[in-house]
């Protein structure tokens, strides 16, 4: 027992630290954690939703505090969003695990790959008016991938932002504040379909948050380039290893 809180305790630290730093939710560290931990993929995935409600909420207090998130543009993004995120959850209920594996893993190598190539968007107003309108549709497609991957959306929200001008800092604190919305709206329906194992919630949450506020004050004070290469790196294996269990390789 005591080790399973101490592992609970590391994952939820290491997972809060770099979701609130790239605002990414959590759940591309939570759901394969989980799963090596034995949880099947359908419940890690819902389990990952709702802890990464915690998540959100710490590192969007963080950002509060320091200003940076863009409410009228994360408001926008999650209109939509927790619509996706319903839809999401409920495709869990008709794809396989082992497609879901398959999709997680190859999401992941997006996300590394966003890592290792994004560099930092000057904000540009008038890109930012005449882009708004995406928003919205931006936004839904974020919700989707939350709810069918148990991510927070991040992986869509931080490169479409910053695609629309906003500031790699302040698209990661907005980022951060629209998973609120995305995940709760994921997490219930997940929770609905059975998918929520709550016993993990009380073992991930305290680390989740306290590893949040951790990454905000990070994202805060560094570039953490070196930081985004060795994640980006991390993110591969663990994508590698998704894809062959999903094809039905034995691996670890």
């Amino acid at each position: 027992m005591l080790d399973l809180l101490l592992k609970s305790l590391i994952t939820g630290l290491i997972t809060g630290t770099l979701a609130a730093m790239f605002g990414l939710g959590g759940g591309f560290l939570l759901v394969p954690t989980l799963n090596i931990l034995g949880v099947e993929i359908h419940h890690a995935i819902g389990t990952s939703s709702a802890s990464i409600i915690f998540t959100a909420l710490s590192s969007s207090y963080a950002y509060y505090k320091q200003k940076k998130i863009y409410y009228d543009i994360g408001i926008a993004l999650a209109s939509t969003a927790v619509i996706g995120a319903y839809i999401g959850a409920w495709l869990t209920s008709i794809i396989s695990p082992s497609k879901l594996k398959v999709i997680f893993g190859i999401t992941l190598i997006f996300v590394a790959y966003r890592m290792i190539k994004k560099k930092p968007a000057e904000e540009v107003k008038e890109k930012v008016r005449e882009r708004r309108k995406w928003v919205p549709i931006g936004g839904f497609f974020s919700g989707v991938l939350s709810g069918l991957l148990g991510v927070g959306g991040g992986i869509i929200n931080v490169p479409f932002l910053t695609w629309l001008g906003v500031p790699i800092h302040n698209a990661v604190a907005t980022s951060s504040f629209a998973i609120i919305f995305t995940s709760t709206s994921s997490a219930i329906k997940h929770y609905l379909l059975g998918n929520v194992e709550l016993y993990w919630l009380p073992l991930l949450v305290p680390g989740l948050i306290v590893g949040a506020q951790i990454g905000a004050r990070i994202a805060k004070k560094t570039k953490a380039r070196s930081l985004k290469n060795g994640f980006a790196i991390v993110m591969l294996i663990l994508a590698i290893r998704m894809i062959l269990k999903g094809l039905g390789y034995n691996v670890p």
